[in-house]
């Protein structure tokens, strides 16, 4: 009987993994998917508008093809590169399918600061803008301009995928108004009305979001079926609608808050009304959706007291609040919609 041998290659694989992530995050930064969406270039072509040294073009580039991320044709001075079918629909920054905004801003901001999660871990602290100056994460974000852009377009491409696919598997037909709680850039707003013309959707954020959701939903020809509303969730009222949604808003936040905004929700809806929250749900066990684990190690490094959460502990919350019952709606890898029923 053959016995199974220990290996290290799992080991060495996720110890090595920044690797392989800073290669592509690089290659997102520099915008090398977009300049192959015109079509399929040489190495040199690549080396010219990006304005590589030729060291180590190659070892770049085959990098890319052997991580799936590109096609390559020849080899090395003869070789022709082109996007794969993938990233040539999600990393094109000309493409309304584009998810590199979360790549971006992991690129310029998360990085470094992962860094630092050991210290995280000894302390309970974030290791992130807060660490140096002292001002919490969103007051940071939102009161500067770039940063606020650049976080907006970061939400875009984590959630587009999910958005459109909660957009798809979601009943509407029973609804007609939605309100999007912390609503960003409008996105989830625009993907509903485009498959469910009928609704009627409103964008909930800070003030300061507005001019930017507002450029999206315009360059959408969302504007009549899209309200943009400005107010500060913690302090102003939900407004009223059938359909409540939250997305990547409640791992911001401790327990007591969290509880706080699904209370709000819950006083907002009708009676058959919806709260959908689309966030990477962990499995009860904890054992499975190691994203949605990661994601809340990531809230320690950015937030006071955020984390992720299961499903068993959305049910509890919403219970709490008085919701009858509830569902989980698997969307797009990790992600899922918990919804909850009034």
């Amino acid at each position: 009987m053959e016995t199974l041998q220990a290996t290290p290659a799992a080991i060495l694989q996720v110890g090595m993994g920044f690797w392989a992530s800073k290669t592509l995050l690089t290659a997102v930064n520099m915008e090398v998917f977009t300049f192959l969406s015109e079509g399929e270039k040489s190495g040199l072509e690549i080396q010219h508008k990006l304005g590589l040294h030729s060291r180590s073009l190659y070892d770049f580039l085959d990098t890319l093809v052997a991580l799936g991320f590109l096609n390559r044709s020849g080899i090395k001075e003869s070789a022709v590169y082109e996007n794969t079918v993938e990233t040539d629909l999600f990393l094109d920054k000309n493409k309304p399918s584009y998810i590199g905004g979360i790549l971006e801003m992991t690129n310029n901001r998360l990085y470094p600061f992962w860094n630092d999660l050991e210290i995280g871990l000894k302390t309970g602290l974030p290791q992130n803008e807060t660490k140096h100056n002292g001002q919490p994460l969103f007051e940071v974000i939102y009161n500067d301009p770039h940063k606020l852009r650049e976080f907006i377009q970061a939400m875009a491409g984590v959630q587009t995928g999910n958005f459109m696919a909660f957009s798809e598997k979601f009943d509407f037909s029973e609804y007609t108004t939605l309100c999007d709680i912390g609503g960003c850039g409008g996105h989830l707003s625009a993907h509903v009305v485009l498959k469910n013309p009928h609704m009627k959707c409103s964008s909930f954020d800070l003030p300061q979001v507005e001019p930017i959701a507002k450029e999206v939903i315009t360059k959408m020809n969302l504007n009549t079926n899209i309200t943009l509303i400005s107010g500060d969730f913690f302090t102003d009222d939900f407004p009223q609608s059938d359909i409540i949604t939250m997305g990547n808003v409640l791992h911001d936040w401790g327990e007591e808050d969290k509880i706080k905004l699904i209370n709000k929700a819950y006083k907002a809806l009708p009676s058959g009304g919806a709260l959908v929250v689309i966030e990477n749900i962990i499995d009860d066990a904890r054992r499975e959706n190691a994203f949605g684990l990661l994601m809340s190690l990531n809230m320690l490094i950015e937030t006071e007291n955020g984390f992720d959460f299961t499903f068993e502990d959305f049910n509890k919350w919403t219970k709490q609040a008085g919701f009858t019952s509830t569902e989980l709606m698997p969307l797009t890898g990790a992600t899922s919609a918990a919804i909850a029923y009034k």
